[in-house]
């Protein structure tokens, strides 16, 4: 057991217990420089005897070549490869450079790295370390993030080691171990252990007290004392961070090394892979030998052995930061004459860009190549990071403020819009055409719209699209679309007139039969002259779209459907925006489309089913740390009418409606909360949260919240109120669709005598008696029920709320179904509740397992669509089979569904 580690080589070996028993496991061990973090994981990889060990190290100098920690990861396990369904193996290949191939995107490749480790685990547990996880590649620290939320029953343990503080978002709300400094005692001991005699006690107490338990500062700051300062304390106390301080002493250890040494050490730390090999070609283009590591090796900084091991990162850190740049760019070059390009060639690429000095094209073209590669594997951040310098050793203006702009688009693609402004600005200032100012317009504020969504960068994309309107119609017209979305989405918190003033300016763009061209003129209409008028051109835009647009165009289009009250055109863009969200699996567009699909099947009754969609959604935003859906998860709370949830889901729309200045949120919790409180029959609470929501106009929300509405006001005795919502869904009823006449039939029958009343209740339910329907059906059944039953006629009444009752119970609407029992008892009639059972205990996770198991899901297609490994699915069957009382998925329709 180490040193004074005693609760930390506990809590290790309990985990490679839960391990060996069959668990994964996952831990952070956080702390500063030199506080032992390696030493623990060198105390896991020497007590998992019985298991395979994966070492993966973050280092510095790689930080910036996509899939760098991936390869060190999954290199031992290349030969479970074969073993993973097709398109995780494609995906995982292709970002390891093993085959040619669309770029991945981070679900598959996540979800195929998850499938290598469980193929691994199923002969012996596999233990993982990864030291310096701050210093891994933005794509692999992703996607470890992304495997250690998912890992569960596949008997993997997944360690990594980070400082502290440090500012890596992926690992955050994983389990953690706090690795402080030594105790007192152990500390003593340590230092001791290296001291030399005499030592001045009270030299002795303020190198303690320096080194606040840290076990390198204890071992390294004596060495940098002079013998005068040790014996008789001489020196006095140095300020500089401990980190500071034990960097400081390595780099004067490095320092008194032989000249020779000093390169092979330098060349080592900029080699980062451990390849000895390479490290001895290059050694030998720069004469040296090899035998020049043994001070090196001597003075504790260097272990060669079958590959290149420092004592500790700062080692290689110190040796690289404190290299004359004469010396440094020349070990760049003999690394990049050293490395084969045929076998590596972005690594040589990388060595030469960094190994010369003055602008040279052919150096450029190699790191063009390089970005070019690393965008077909998905790594976007490594792509620009090669065109950055790229845009350095280029000397044509020109080409050089061309590829400017394409670092940027690299980064935006990346999701780094904050480094977008800096490049722009560069790219400005050398010999930009029309065409390039225009596109930096764009991608300024492109990057704006991903990080301020409130609407704010409207403006700037309109004016992007006025740039690009006589150099390119189509971009301008795909730029305008991005304004709609950014204004839409920031309603009611930014300015009131900026959807008009949005429709204004692209009004005067070139107009065109694509898509995006025809979904502008149609919301142009839409904002300057109404729903009504607007209709026509809306529905014929929708015609258009296909699952191949963009993420934006999509959003658009379904918001487009639902302000249609279009269920037909809502169903089949939802179904292929989700399709081919799925085929590509991008983590900015698969929440986005689950979420969209999921709103969809609340019209159709569907709620199980989007209820399971959501749950998918959160189980992304967990996964990958991106924000869920914050809106639709009231929606569909609301529509089960399960109080509590739904509450929590409004007041947390809310909020993020104020932290964000995402306006649309606000429309969203007041439709929710509208729907929940009919269903409840709190009516004037119900009133209150409809007015809200019909404040300010929303697409897609406002026809919705009119019918809310008018069925809350008729029910508080407001009989204005509804009036009002009956003239304006009469407006929407223009569209012709069978939702919308139906929306407005119901607002007719709840204003109408008890003649014409009658009347309307039968012609909205005769509307809405088509596919994809049924919840508004049986809303309208059952107010026909309460108005049948408010007029005395009691056996009438019970056939309209028995059928309403049966159908939200089938649905899973609580508050609906207890509203329309309550109603039936008033009738007269006994309805039996529903009482607790063992289907009240499953987890979330469990309950959607279940859910697709009873749809016919094999595992495999489970693990798929919930990002886990077919063992954890079969593990979590288990429990629920247990739970549920069965023994087979044969039984599960009976339980669930009994």
């Amino acid at each position: 057991m180490l040193l004074g580690r005693g609760r930390e080589c506990e809590a290790l070996d309990g985990l490679l217990r839960d391990v060996r028993a069959g668990r994964s496991r996952v831990l952070v061990l956080r702390g500063d420089a030199g506080i032992g973090k390696s030493a623990l994981l060198d105390h896991v990889a020497g007590r998992a005897a019985a298991g395979r060990v994966v070492r993966v190290a973050g280092v510095e100098v790689e930080s910036d070549i996509a899939y760098s920690g991936l390869q060190q990861l999954c290199g031992p396990l290349l030969p479970h490869l074969g073993a993973l369904p097709g398109v995780q193996a494609a995906a995982l290949s292709t970002a390891l450079g093993l085959s040619a191939g669309s770029a991945p995107e981070l679900l598959p490749l996540g979800l195929a790295v998850l499938s290598l480790l469980a193929e691994a685990a199923s002969e012996r547990p596999v233990v993982v370390v990864v030291d310096d996880a701050h210093w891994l590649d933005r794509m692999s620290g992703l996607i470890l993030g992304f495997v250690a939320r998912r890992l569960d029953a596949e008997a993997v343990a997944l360690i990594f080691a980070t400082r502290q503080p440090s500012d890596e978002p992926t690992l955050g709300g994983l389990p953690e171990l706090r690795i402080g400094g030594l105790p007192d005692g152990p500390a003593r001991t340590l230092l001791n252990s290296v001291l030399p005699e005499p030592v001045d006690a009270a030299v002795r107490e303020r190198i303690l007290a320096e080194a606040r338990g840290n076990p390198l500062a204890l071992l390294e700051l004596p060495r940098g004392s002079t013998s005068a300062e040790l014996a008789f304390g001489f020196g006095g106390h140095r300020p500089t961070p401990i980190a500071g301080r034990v960097d400081e002493g390595f780099r004067q250890r490095i320092a008194a090394l032989p000249a020779e040494t000093r390169v092979l050490l330098l060349t080592a730390a900029v080699e980062p892979t451990g390849d000895v090999p390479l490290l001895l070609r290059a050694l030998q283009l720069l004469g040296v030998k090899i035998s020049a590591a043994e001070p090196a090796a001597t003075a504790g900084l260097l272990e060669l052995g079958a590959g290149v091991r420092f004592r500790h990162p700062l080692v290689r850190s110190a040796s690289w930061r404190s290299a004359d740049a004469t010396l440094l760019r020349a070990v760049h070059a003999a690394l990049a004459d050293a490395t084969d390009p045929a076998d590596d060639p972005d690594r040589r690429a990388w060595h030469r860009g960094h190994a010369t000095l003055e602008p040279d094209e052919e150096v450029a073209g190699e790191l063009v190549a390089a970005a070019d590669r690393a965008l077909a594997r998905g790594g976007r951040a490594a792509a620009a990071s090669f065109l950055e310098r790229a845009v350095v050793l280029t000397p044509d203006p020109q080409r050089r403020a061309a590829r400017v702009l394409a670092a940027a688009r690299a980064h935006l693609g990346a999701g780094a819009a904050e480094a977008v402004a800096d490049l722009l600005a560069a790219a400005e200032l050398g010999p930009l055409d029309a065409r390039q100012r225009a596109e930096a317009g764009r991608l300024r504020a492109s990057a704006a719209f991903l990080v301020d969504p409130s609407g704010r960068s409207g403006p700037p994309l309109l004016d992007a699209a006025a740039g690009l309107a006589t150099l390119d119609e189509a971009a301008a017209r795909e730029t305008a679309v991005m304004a709609f979305v950014a204004v839409l989405q920031g309603g009611r918190s930014g300015d009131p007139d900026a959807v008009r003033r949005t429709a204004e300016a692209a009004g005067t763009l070139p107009r065109g039969d694509d898509p995006a061209g025809r979904l502008v003129d149609g919301l142009v209409a839409w904002s300057l002259d109404g729903p009504g008028p607007a209709a026509p051109r809306l529905s014929a835009a929708l015609e258009t779209i296909t699952a191949a647009d963009d993420p934006e165009v999509l959003w658009l289009s379904a918001s487009v459907a639902l302000d249609l009250l279009d269920q037909a055109a809502l169903d089949r863009l939802t179904r292929r925006g989700l399709d081919s969200a799925r085929r590509t699996g991008a983590r900015s567009g698969l929440p986005g489309a689950l979420s969209g699909r999921s709103e969809a099947l609340l019209a159709a009754g569907r709620l199980v089913e989007a209820r399971s969609l959501l749950d998918e959604a959160r189980t992304i935003a967990e996964a990958t740390g991106r924000p869920s859906h914050l809106g639709t998860e009231a929606l569909v709370a609301a529509h089960q009418g399960r109080e509590k949830d739904a509450e929590e889901a409004i007041a947390a729309a809310e909020r993020a409606a104020a932290s964000t200045g995402v306006g649309r949120l606000i429309g969203v919790a007041a439709l929710s909360g509208a729907v929940l409180r009919n269903g409840l029959g709190h009516f004037p609470a119900a009133l209150a949260a409809a007015r809200v929501g019909t404040a300010f106009p929303e697409l897609s929300l406002y026809p919705r919240v009119l019918s809310e509405l008018a069925e809350a006001a008729s029910r508080a005795g407001v009989p204005a109120a509804v009036t009002e919502a009956r003239d304006r869904l009469a407006e929407r009823a223009a569209a012709g669709t069978p939702w919308a006449l139906g929306a407005h039939a119901v607002a007719e029958a709840l204003t109408g005598p008890a003649p014409a009343a009658e009347e309307w209740f039968r012609a909205a339910i005769a509307h809405f008696d088509v596919d994809l329907l049924a919840f508004p059906q049986a809303r309208a059944r059952l107010l026909y029920g309460e108005w049948l039953r408010r007029e005395g006629r009691r056996v009438d009444a019970r056939a309209a709320l028995r059928a309403a009752h049966e159908a939200f119970a089938a649905m899973g609407a609580e508050a609906f179904a207890d509203r329309a029992a309550r109603e039936l008892t008033a009738t007269g009639e006994i309805v039996r509740k529903r009482s607790a059972d063992a289907r009240d205990e499953l987890t979330s996770q469990e309950a959607q397992i279940a859910r697709l198991a009873l749809a016919h899901r094999t595992n495999a297609e489970i693990a798929a669509m919930m990002y886990l490994s077919p063992r954890t699915v079969e593990w979590h069957l288990r429990k629920v089979f247990t739970k549920l009382g069965i023994t087979s998925r044969r039984e599960l329709a009976a339980v669930l569904e009994g």
